[in-house]
C-alpha cells in the first residue's frame, strides 16, 4: 500500500500596486523580474510540489506564467494595501484545491521583496513541516546588533534586547535572530485552523546574513541591483527560462599601447 505523496504549495504574493516602489514585483534585478526570481526559487526546492503567484495583475501573471508558476487571479477586496498576506494565502489555498480537487498538506509564503532568496532556503523551511519537525517555520539570520529605541517625549532611548547600562562582549550575549521576511511555511491544515503563519511549534531556519535584504523603497531596489553581479555569481536554475533577451554586442579589444607609452605606465609601488 503506498501513501498518497504530500501536496507543497509554495505561493507567492505579487499585487500590481505598490506605494513605495511604483510595479515593485515587475520591477528587475539582475535582469530578472522580481516575481520571477521568487517563482525560479521556489520551482528549484526539490520538496515543493506547486508554485502559485496571487495577483491582481495582467502583467505580473504574465510574467509569473513565463517563469513556470501557475496564476491565481486576486480578487479586489483582498488587492488594497490593508489587505494581509495571510488573506492572500487563504484564498490561493482554496482556489488552488477547489481547482485541482487535491488536498494540499504543507503551505509556503514566499516573498518578491527577498530579491536574494535562494532554493535552499525555500527548500529548508518546506522540508521542516513537510517532514514533521516544526508546524511552522521561517528563514532567519543571525543578528548581533543593539536596538534601541525612542519612547519618552523628548526623544530620549530606551535598549530593546539590552541593558544600555553594559556593554557585553559580542561572543558573550544570547544568539538573537533576524527574520529574513523571505520565506516561511506552513502546515496547512494548522494554517487554516490559525489564521496566521506562526503557530504551534515553530522552527527558525538559518540563511546567509549576506544575502538578506527586503525592498520596501527605491534606495533597497538600487541596493539590490548593486549587490545583485555579486550574489547573482549562482545562478538560480530555472524549470521555466524566461524568454531570451537579444545579447549585447561584444566590446571590441583594445588596442596594445605604443612602446614608449607602456614604459611609462607606473607599475605596483611606483604610483604617482
Amino acid at each position: 500500500m503506498t501513501s498518497t505523496p504530500r501536496r507543497v504549495l509554495a505561493v507567492v504574493p505579487a499585487r500590481g500596486g505598490s506605494k513605495g516602489v511604483p510595479g515593485k514585483n515587475l520591477a528587475e534585478v539582475g535582469g530578472v523580474p522580481l516575481v520571477a526570481r521568487a517563482v525560479r526559487a521556489c520551482l528549484a526546492a526539490p520538496t515543493v510540489t506547486d508554485v502559485v503567484v496571487s495577483t491582481d495583475s495582467p502583467a505580473v501573471a504574465a510574467t509569473a506564467r513565463a517563469a513556470g508558476a501557475a496564476v491565481v487571479p486576486r480578487p479586489a477586496a483582498l488587492s488594497g494595501d490593508t489587505a494581509t498576506s495571510e488573506s492572500a494565502l487563504l484564498h490561493a489555498l482554496d482556489s488552488f484545491e477547489e481547482l485541482h480537487g487535491t488536498e494540499v498538506h504543507v503551505l509556503l509564503l514566499v516573498q518578491c521583496t527577498s530579491p536574494f532568496l535562494e532554493p535552499a532556503d525555500v527548500e529548508s523551511v518546506a522540508a521542516a513541516v513537510a517532514t514533521g519537525a516544526a508546524d511552522s517555520a521561517l528563514t532567519v539570520a543571525p543578528f548581533h546588533g543593539f536596538l534601541w529605541r525612542a519612547q519618552a517625549p523628548d526623544g530620549t532611548g530606551t535598549g530593546v534586547n539590552h541593558d544600555k547600562a553594559t556593554r557585553p562582549r559580542r561572543q558573550d550575549r544570547p544568539q538573537d535572530l533576524l527574520e529574513t521576511g523571505a520565506a516561511y511555511a506552513m502546515d496547512a491544515a494548522g494554517f487554516r485552523a490559525a489564521r496566521h503563519r506562526f503557530f504551534g511549534r515553530t522552527l527558525p531556519v538559518r540563511t546567509d546574513p549576506a544575502r538578506v535584504l527586503e525592498i520596501d523603497d527605491p534606495h533597497d531596489l538600487a541596493r539590490a541591483r548593486a549587490l545583485a553581479p555579486l550574489l547573482d555569481a549562482r545562478p538560480v536554475p530555472a524549470r521555466h527560462p524566461l524568454p531570451a533577451r537579444h545579447p549585447l554586442p561584444e566590446l571590441p579589444e583594445l588596442p596594445a599601447l605604443p612602446e614608449p607609452l607602456a614604459r611609462s605606465v607606473p607599475t605596483e609601488g611606483h604610483r604617482s
